[in-house]
Protein backbone atom coordinates (compact mmCIF):
# COMPACT_ATOMS: atom_id res chain seq x y z
CA UNK A 1 0.00 0.00 0.00
CA UNK A 2 1.28 3.47 -0.82
CA UNK A 3 0.49 5.35 2.36
CA UNK A 4 0.61 8.85 0.89
CA UNK A 5 -2.03 8.06 -1.74
CA UNK A 6 -4.45 6.18 0.49
CA UNK A 7 -7.66 7.37 2.04
CA UNK A 8 -7.26 7.90 5.76
CA UNK A 9 -9.40 8.86 8.73
CA UNK A 10 -6.55 11.02 10.03
CA UNK A 11 -7.03 14.79 10.12
CA UNK A 12 -3.91 15.70 8.16
CA UNK A 13 -3.94 19.25 9.56
CA UNK A 14 -2.75 17.74 12.85
CA UNK A 15 0.34 15.63 13.51
CA UNK A 16 0.40 11.98 14.40
CA UNK A 17 2.03 11.62 17.81
CA UNK A 18 4.84 9.12 18.22
CA UNK A 19 6.46 7.91 21.42
CA UNK A 20 8.67 5.05 22.49
CA UNK A 21 11.04 3.81 25.13
CA UNK A 22 14.57 2.58 24.42
CA UNK A 23 13.32 -0.84 23.29
CA UNK A 24 11.00 0.73 20.73
CA UNK A 25 13.36 3.44 19.49
CA UNK A 26 14.52 1.73 16.29
CA UNK A 27 11.00 0.84 15.14
CA UNK A 28 9.66 4.28 16.11
CA UNK A 29 12.31 5.89 13.94
CA UNK A 30 11.36 3.71 10.97
CA UNK A 31 7.68 4.56 11.47
CA UNK A 32 8.52 8.27 11.75
CA UNK A 33 10.36 8.22 8.42
CA UNK A 34 7.57 6.17 6.84
CA UNK A 35 4.94 8.69 7.94
CA UNK A 36 6.97 11.72 6.85
CA UNK A 37 7.58 10.16 3.42
CA UNK A 38 3.83 9.68 3.11
CA UNK A 39 3.22 13.37 3.81
CA UNK A 40 1.96 13.13 7.39
CA UNK A 41 3.00 15.59 10.06
CA UNK A 42 4.67 13.94 13.04
CA UNK A 43 5.13 15.06 16.64
CA UNK A 44 7.85 12.96 18.25
CA UNK A 45 7.56 12.77 22.04
CA UNK A 46 10.72 10.68 22.35
CA UNK A 47 12.72 8.95 23.49
CA UNK A 48 15.49 9.84 21.07
CA UNK A 49 18.01 7.07 21.71
CA UNK A 50 18.43 3.49 22.86
CA UNK A 51 19.56 4.63 26.33
CA UNK A 52 17.41 2.97 29.00
CA UNK A 53 14.32 4.98 29.89
CA UNK A 54 10.80 4.56 31.29
CA UNK A 55 7.96 4.15 28.79
CA UNK A 56 5.30 5.90 30.96
CA UNK A 57 7.22 9.17 30.63
CA UNK A 58 6.83 9.23 26.85
CA UNK A 59 3.63 7.28 26.26
CA UNK A 60 1.64 9.51 28.62
CA UNK A 61 2.78 12.68 26.85
CA UNK A 62 1.63 11.36 23.49
CA UNK A 63 -1.67 10.03 24.86
CA UNK A 64 -2.45 13.37 26.53
CA UNK A 65 -1.79 15.20 23.25
CA UNK A 66 -4.18 12.86 21.42
CA UNK A 67 -6.82 13.25 24.16
CA UNK A 68 -6.55 17.06 23.96
CA UNK A 69 -6.87 17.01 20.18
CA UNK A 70 -3.34 18.33 19.63
CA UNK A 71 -2.50 15.17 17.68
CA UNK A 72 -4.87 13.40 15.30
CA UNK A 73 -3.77 9.99 16.60
CA UNK A 74 -0.83 8.32 18.26
CA UNK A 75 1.53 5.43 17.70
CA UNK A 76 3.42 4.07 20.71
CA UNK A 77 6.25 1.52 20.69
CA UNK A 78 7.95 -0.35 23.52
CA UNK A 79 9.43 -3.85 23.62
CA UNK A 80 6.06 -5.65 23.57
CA UNK A 81 3.59 -2.77 23.23
CA UNK A 82 1.88 -3.93 26.42
CA UNK A 83 3.31 -1.27 28.72
CA UNK A 84 2.59 1.55 26.31
CA UNK A 85 -1.00 0.40 25.77
CA UNK A 86 -1.59 0.23 29.53
CA UNK A 87 -0.16 3.73 30.02
CA UNK A 88 -2.18 5.24 27.17
CA UNK A 89 -5.43 3.68 28.34
CA UNK A 90 -5.03 5.43 31.70
CA UNK A 91 -5.66 8.75 29.94
CA UNK A 92 -9.31 9.80 29.66
CA UNK A 93 -10.54 9.64 26.07
CA UNK A 94 -7.91 7.23 24.82
CA UNK A 95 -8.67 3.91 23.19
CA UNK A 96 -5.25 2.38 22.65
CA UNK A 97 -5.03 -0.94 20.86
CA UNK A 98 -2.06 -3.27 21.00
CA UNK A 99 -1.86 -4.76 17.52
CA UNK A 100 0.36 -7.56 16.32
CA UNK A 101 -1.23 -8.18 12.92
CA UNK A 102 -2.99 -6.45 10.07
CA UNK A 103 -6.23 -8.07 11.25
CA UNK A 104 -6.02 -6.68 14.78
CA UNK A 105 -5.12 -3.26 13.37
CA UNK A 106 -8.11 -3.27 11.03
CA UNK A 107 -10.54 -4.46 13.71
CA UNK A 108 -9.23 -2.00 16.30
CA UNK A 109 -10.31 0.79 13.96
CA UNK A 110 -13.49 -0.75 12.53
CA UNK A 111 -14.94 -1.94 15.83
CA UNK A 112 -13.21 0.06 18.58
CA UNK A 113 -12.37 3.38 16.90
CA UNK A 114 -8.89 3.13 18.45
CA UNK A 115 -7.09 6.46 18.49
CA UNK A 116 -3.71 5.09 19.55
CA UNK A 117 -1.84 2.15 18.06
CA UNK A 118 0.61 0.30 20.31
CA UNK A 119 3.30 -1.90 18.81
CA UNK A 120 5.97 -4.26 20.10
CA UNK A 121 9.31 -3.09 18.80
CA UNK A 122 11.04 -6.34 19.77
CA UNK A 123 8.25 -8.55 18.40
CA UNK A 124 7.53 -7.15 14.95
CA UNK A 125 9.67 -7.00 11.85
CA UNK A 126 9.77 -3.74 9.93
CA UNK A 127 7.63 -4.89 7.00
CA UNK A 128 4.86 -6.28 9.20
CA UNK A 129 4.96 -3.19 11.39
CA UNK A 130 4.54 -0.89 8.37
CA UNK A 131 1.65 -3.00 7.07
CA UNK A 132 0.00 -2.70 10.49
CA UNK A 133 0.54 1.09 10.55
CA UNK A 134 -0.79 1.50 7.01
CA UNK A 135 -3.83 -0.65 7.71
CA UNK A 136 -4.58 1.16 10.97
CA UNK A 137 -4.32 4.58 9.32
CA UNK A 138 -6.46 3.60 6.34
CA UNK A 139 -9.30 1.83 8.17
CA UNK A 140 -12.41 3.82 9.02
CA UNK A 141 -14.55 3.26 12.10
CA UNK A 142 -17.69 1.36 11.03
CA UNK A 143 -20.02 3.03 13.54
CA UNK A 144 -23.42 1.32 13.74
CA UNK A 145 -23.61 -1.23 16.53
CA UNK A 146 -19.96 -0.52 17.32
CA UNK A 147 -20.71 3.15 18.06
CA UNK A 148 -22.95 2.08 20.93
CA UNK A 149 -20.14 0.00 22.39
CA UNK A 150 -17.55 2.74 21.99
CA UNK A 151 -19.96 5.13 23.72
CA UNK A 152 -20.19 2.71 26.65
CA UNK A 153 -16.39 2.73 26.85
CA UNK A 154 -16.42 6.55 26.86
CA UNK A 155 -18.90 6.52 29.73
CA UNK A 156 -16.38 4.58 31.79
CA UNK A 157 -14.10 7.64 31.60
CA UNK A 158 -16.51 9.60 33.77
CA UNK A 159 -15.30 10.19 37.34
CA UNK A 160 -18.49 8.71 38.82
CA UNK A 161 -18.28 5.40 36.90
Amino acid sequence: MILGAMQTWIDRSKPIGLACDHAGFELKEKIRRHLLEAGFQVRDFGTHSTESTDYPDYGSQCARAVAKGECAAGILVCATGIGMSIVANKIRGIRAALCDSVTTARLSRQHNNANILALGGKLLGELVAMEIVDTWLSTEFEGGRHARRVQKIAELDRPDS
